[in-house]
């Protein structure tokens, strides 16, 4: 199977059939070795939801942009070390890990800082005055661990100044004439000298070439209280290492650019373009650390693989859609506003429902429908056509839909009444909700149009209900910036349907759908389909007068 996903999608604010085609081409692909992810462009409505969970499966994932963001795409693996850990450990792990750099985190694994290579050149390429700072604040066990040392005496607290004094050759009378108070002192295996450094005052004797300590050094030692640890290395690099004993908080980079695995990575390559790093931490939205992003990450970022079902036009797609690699349409509608960089396959049937077109395509490549997923198509086609009283109906479909319900073991009539009493409840919902549920945008002569259908079992009632819907449509279009927005309430049982309508060009669809003498809102005989039927009435009009 590919190891890069191709998303399915349906259309914005996605009914039933976009739904489960996507679901179920998803399905087919992935029997033909593609890594499909079936997605949505919104929340999936009553009728919807009432099938999915009839059927067992879960809602597609929520597809906000055809463009990837930094979670999608192949980042540098974790490499970090913990804010208490030492300069010498952090070393190691880049080391082991190949990297130039590694972020410190705390123990919640939220990102603190970050070190590089650079930063550890400094501690041994540095000025003095740099090390003596950090080497005040080093600890007994950190230098133990990074010498590969014994600790023979321990102090609570050590009194240290910084300074280093290597006296490991030096002889007694040359000794005597340094001043070692408070010093990190690395002395040979002498016990007089050892004394002798201890009485001096120093902060902490490191012993080079010793396998023990006298008694009387370490009693020396207590009443100075003077640390001593013996050293697993010699002279030469216990001074190099002592100065990698200290806290990475010591050197990190506190103020570190960092981006969000949200962001776009094409705004992130926009970014980095204003600074000079090599490397950048991704964190996630608890600032947790999620990996590390180069530039070449963001260069070879490919945009996502998508495959559109149940719609063609742009405007009805993902955000971003135009900057997708398109692999596949399957759709039953108009093809309006489409274009891509590549051939794609396009398949266009005039049928009731892009689900009559996926179970054909099962069929073709004699691949077998689940039950369940059959049971999810066969809704998915009597909605579309309205159970078969939508205009658009065709044998195709109603051949399919027998086919179907066969290999569902399900009656249509019944399951229909049980699938339409879900869709025509609209109990507890406002109109605002109605106009966004399963609507429909067009750029018509540019004229902005949105069509919004909600299936009811009676229209009578609704009627009656013009002085609450008509405010709520003159607001949707407000907000939604349209020219003309158009509510329809159809009645699969009264085989029609009424037409509401707002904004600035709401004559324009007055005239497409006349109202009787003396009505308004006149019931609309056999008026059911948005393609054929709805949208085309309004285009003859919008094209008329524009």
């Amino acid at each position: 199977m590919n190891k890069e996903p191709v998303y399915v999608t349906g259309h914005q604010h996605p009914d039933t059939d976009s739904i489960a085609s996507a679901i179920a081409y998803a399905f087919f692909k992935r029997a033909m070795g593609v890594r499909a992810v079936p997605c949505r462009l919104g929340p999936v409505n009553a009728e919807s939801a009432y099938l999915l969970k009839r059927f067992g499966f879960d809602e597609p994932m929520l597809l906000t942009d055809a463009r990837v963001k930094l979670s999608e795409i192949t980042l540098d693996p974790l490499t970090y070390i913990n804010e208490d850990a030492t300069i010498f450990e952090c070393l190691h792990r880049m080391n082991d890990e190949k990297h130039t750099y590694c972020g410190v985190v705390d123990n919640d694994l939220h990102l603190v800082g970050l070190i590089t290579k650079s930063d550890i050149a400094a501690v041994g390429l540095g000025d003095t005055a740099y090390n003596i700072d950090m080497l005040k604040k080093i600890r007994l066990d950190d230098v133990a661990k990074t010498l590969d040392g014994t600790i023979v005496y321990r102090e609570e607290s050590m009194h240290l100044n910084g300074k280093v004094s290597m006296i490991a050759m030096a002889d007694r009378d040359r000794v005597n004439r340094y001043d070692l108070k408070d010093r990190i002192i690395i002395v040979g295996d002498d016990a007089e000298t050892q004394k002798t450094v201890i009485e001096k005052g120093a902060g902490l004797v490191i012993l080079v070439w010793a396998d023990n300590v006298s008694d009387d050094v370490i009693q020396t030692a207590k009443l100075y209280h003077c640390p001593i640890l013996i050293s697993g290395h010699g002279a030469m690099n216990t001074s190099r290492y002592i100065f990698f004993s200290t806290s990475v908080k010591e050197i990190m980079q506190n103020e570190v650019i960092t981006f969000n695995t949200n962001e776009l990575a094409e705004d992130v390559g926009a970014k980095m373009l204003r600074s000079r790093y090599h490397i950048y931490p991704i964190i996630d939205m608890d600032r947790k650390l999620h990996g590390y992003a180069a530039r070449y990450h963001i260069m070879t970022a490919k945009n996502k693989q998508i495959i559109m079902v149940d719609h063609n036009e742009f405007s009805q797609s993902v955000r971003a859609i135009e900057e997708a690699r398109i692999l596949e349409v399957i759709d039953h509608h108009r093809i309006n506003d489409f274009s891509s960089m590549q051939p794609v396959s396009f398949r266009n049937e005039i049928v009731g429902s892009t689900a009559t077109i996926v179970a054909t395509i099962f069929r073709e490549n004699q691949i077998p429908i689940p039950q369940n997923l059959a049971g999810l198509l066969l809704g998915a086609l009597l909605s579309d056509t309205m159970n078969f009283h939508s205009p658009t109906t065709t044998d195709k479909d109603r051949q399919t839909a027998n086919i179907l319900a066969a290999m569902a073991d399900l009656d249509i009539d019944d399951f229909a009444r049980d699938m339409f009493a879900v869709t025509a409840d609209t109990t507890g919902k406002s109109y605002a909700e109605m106009l966004n549920q399963d609507m429909k945008v067009y750029n018509i002569r540019e004229c902005n149009l949105s069509i919004s259908q909600v299936i009811v079992t009676s229209t009578e009632q609704v009627r009656k209900e013009s002085a609450q819907i008509q405010p709520a449509i003159e607001t949707f279009c407000r907000k939604k910036r349209l020219d003309l927005a158009v509510l329809v309430f159809s009645s699969i049982l009264d085989n029609g349907s009424v037409v509401f309508y707002g904004g600035n060009r709401s004559e324009w669809a007055r005239e497409a759908f006349p109202d009787r003498d003396g009505e308004e809102h006149s019931f609309q005989d056999g008026l059911l389909s948005r393609k054929q039927q709805i949208l085309p009435k309004i285009t003859n009009i919008i094209n008329m007068y524009s």
